[in-house]
């Protein structure tokens, strides 16, 4: 599952940025598109460049 985390959310995020677009045409309010493709790129970002982080020594 978590190799498959990120491609979603870079799915996601295409979604957001054809509302966006669909918001700048002023299809559908600006207020909604903008926090979702936000939120999108974030979490996409996040997830890419999280994968492989080294969280320590495992103590017991």
């Amino acid at each position: 599952m978590k190799e498959i985390l990120p491609f979603v959310f870079l799915i996601i995020m295409v979604i957001a940025a054809f509302l966006n677009i669909l918001g700048l045409m002023q299809l559908i309010p600006l207020y909604i598109t903008l926090p979702m493709l936000f939120i999108s790129i974030y979490l996409t970002i996040f997830t890419f460049t999280h994968r492989n982080v080294y969280r320590g020594r495992m103590r017991g």
